[in-house]
């Protein structure tokens, strides 16, 4: 039997019990101590830093440490097993935030969007789940149909449905119910496939209580919105990070972790997370839990994978075939989420693998199936997915940019939570000036805050057209291990008394995702024959773009260069997308024609990707005639910073 040994996590006192050799990355999941973590425990990222303060422990080398960190008693959480009772400290850095949550500001009723979205929604108000009062007319000897086709019959009198059903335990519920409320009962529909299912029977009139939640499943966080299905206003809304980060930053590494351990472990937790915003929702409300009729999800196609329970193995390899893109309606208790025990889940459908159906959501958002000019859509994240169409053809594509844009994978990166850098500009090339969410003092920098800092330095001169830092520039330009950083915050104005930097791996990393996302863009261009100028308008969606400087995306060549009046944010249009999709039954059929009719190109089977892929490589591109508006006057000849990138190359970057 192992030895059992304990372990305390300050500054909250949180102890666990664990065995000898357990490493502390698990241990700290075991205690509930929310830790960093990019990787997924594999050693590579560097966030899940801890303070050493009493105890033996075996950890790994690293070089993700540096000299005076090791000497501090800094440790890699998931390099570093315990051998007896420890006491460890959770650094400011090394802690997650409560995020701020970009919930989309609509006018609370079908009619309304977005304030960029300005025309109206063109759906009739047809919720997927409806509650019906039926007066039904007691039997007699001259009136004696069955209970069941009493009640399909008023139903039907009321709305023209063809194909009805109902579970036998709705059917065996049925003569006490009528009976029992003198044949005054509330019924409740829910839209099922090809049919309309009788969902529920209540006694009384019980019309005026029926909800739903829609819900955006992302890689990184989980957002829920509660709806009144009779008003079609948005009640409350909810968010939190997704907990299956533990298991890894990005999809992949999720993937890999359900192969190679549990998956149902991966649909456990982000089922949690769905029921723990469920619980804020209706205690906040004051809703009944047992009024909510109807779940509506919209997310990547392995996030509907993980949260249905579906093998996701196969959507990363070659073929890249996913188990199901249009999930059929269940009862929510299938997969454990806790509502009403006869209540509905839906998943919107997804496009292919790595096009899911938080894209599908997006386009019935914006229009863009229905545009009579060509459209742009843009979902900058992990994965950056990209639209092109209108209402006669649309095309649509993928590209992995990596973490970067969410602060992950970077030394001082962090989610756009209270603290973080949210945005940059150095004034006349010396005064720097930056705003932090909530005011409060800089801990790190996050996705808006990153591209901003990359677009003034650029700007300013201290880094060259290929990325590199200028060790020359300037005094906050400083070699540290080897490696070139910026100091954006010295230690004494930061929160975690440490300096915040960009560092060069950084800049390159983040050079190489906005690189990804542009060469797709231009790759789906090209392959269409069409000219950027072609494109009328552009939609920047998911919540980062709330926060993103259009001019700044521009100088770094994130997006293409065309008038910022012709580039819109449109916020969490997965979200939007779906609420749409729960209040219309023809929104819903509306994305599942989507879904089938959108023509899906694979970049991989691309033979000029690579070179396409280098070429934005630079900042803001190597061919500066795809960006007339950005000056290079003060930064160095293309050919200087073709050498630069030559030599990058050859030094193992």
């Amino acid at each position: 039997m192992k030895k059992k040994v304990k372990v305390i996590f300050y500054p909250k006192e949180k102890i666990v019990e664990v065995d000898k050799g357990t490493n502390l990355w698990e241990a700290a999941n075991q205690a509930g101590v929310h830790i960093n973590s990019v990787c997924g425990g594999d050693g590579i990222c560097g966030k899940c830093r801890l303070i050493l303060k009493k105890g033996a422990v075996q950890t790994k080398s690293t070089t993700l440490l540096t000299r005076d960190e090791v000497k501090k008693g800094y440790i890699l959480a998931c390099q570093t097993r315990v051998e007896e009772d420890v006491i460890v400290e959770v650094p400011v850095e090394s802690r997650q935030k409560k995020r701020k949550i970009l919930v989309d500001k609509d006018a609370g009723r079908f009619r309304a969007l977005h304030p960029s979205l300005k025309e109206k929604v063109p759906f009739k108000y047809k919720p997927l789940v409806q509650k019906m009062y039926l007066a039904l007319a007691r039997p007699s000897i001259h009136d004696n149909l069955s209970d069941h086709v009493r009640l399909y019959r008023y139903i039907q009198r009321k709305k023209k449905i063809p194909v009805m059903q109902s579970g036998l335990k709705v059917i065996r519920s049925l003569p006490e119910l009528l009976r029992k409320n003198d044949w005054k009962i509330t019924v409740t529909l829910g839209m099922r496939g090809g049919t309309i299912e009788v969902i529920q029977l209540e006694g009384g009139d019980t019309t005026g209580e029926n909800y739903a939640v829609v819900i955006d499943v992302g890689t990184s966080t989980v957002v829920a919105h509660l709806i009144d299905l009779n008003t079609c206003e948005t009640i409350d809304a909810e968010a939190t990070y997704n907990s299956q980060k533990v298991y890894g930053e990005e999809v992949t590494r999720r993937i890999i972790y359900a192969e190679q351990n549990r998956l149902d472990k991966l649909r456990e937790v982000v089922v949690s997370d769905i029921n723990n915003l469920i619980t804020a929702l209706v205690t906040r409300s004051k809703v009944r839990l047992n009024d909510i009729m109807a779940i509506l999800c919209a997310g990547n196609t392995a996030m509907v994978h993980f949260l249905l329970g579906f093998n996701p193995s196969r959507i990363r390899k070659e073929p890249y075939i996913p188990v199901c893109i249009s999930p059929p309606p269940i009862r929510a208790v299938e997969i454990g989420v806790k509502v009403n025990p006869r209540g509905l889940l839906y998943c919107l459908p997804s496009i292919a693998s790595w096009v899911g159906a938080d894209i599908t959501a997006g386009i019935l958002a914006t229009g863009l199936y229905r545009a009579k000019d060509l459209t742009m859509l843009i979902d900058i994240g992990t994965n950056g997915e990209i639209v092109i169409g209108n209402r006669e053809w649309m095309v649509c594509c993928s590209a992995s940019a990596g973490p970067a844009f969410e602060g992950s994978g970077v030394k001082c990166g962090m989610r756009a939570a209270e603290g973080a850098i949210e945005k940059v500009s150095i004034r006349s090339g010396k005064d720097i000036k930056y705003t932090t969410i909530g005011d409060s003092r800089p801990m790190g920098i996050c996705g808006s805050g990153l591209i901003d800092l990359i677009a003034e330095l650029f700007t300013a001169g201290f880094i060259d057209r290929s990325g590199r830092l200028d060790l020359s520039r300037d005094k906050r330009i400083r070699e540290r291990d080897g490696e070139a950083e910026f100091v954006l915050v010295p230690a004494q104005h930061s929160a975690t008394g440490e300096d915040i930097v960009i560092t060069q791996p950084d800049i390159d990393s983040l050079v190489r995702a906005k690189a990804a996302i542009f060469a797709a863009v231009n790759i789906l261009i090209g392959s269409l024959n069409l000219e950027f100028e072609d494109i009328r308008i552009i939609y920047l969606a998911g919540g980062f773009g709330n926060y993103l400087d259009r001019k700044k995306a521009l100088t770094i060549g994130l997006i293409p260069d065309l008038p910022l009046e012709r580039i819109q944010f449109v916020g969490n249009t997965s979200i939007m997308g779906a609420k749409i999709a729960m209040l219309s039954q023809e929104a819903l059929e509306t994305c599942y024609e989507i879904s089938r009719k959108i023509t899906y190109y694979d970049l991989i089977t691309h033979s000029n990707y690579m070179d396409e892929f280098m070429s934005a490589k630079f900042l803001p591109h190597t061919d500066l005639d795809k960006f007339p508006d950005v000056s290079v006057l003060k930064i160095g000849s293309v050919k200087n910073c073709m050498m630069n990138m030559k030599n990058k190359n050859l030094g193992g970057d």
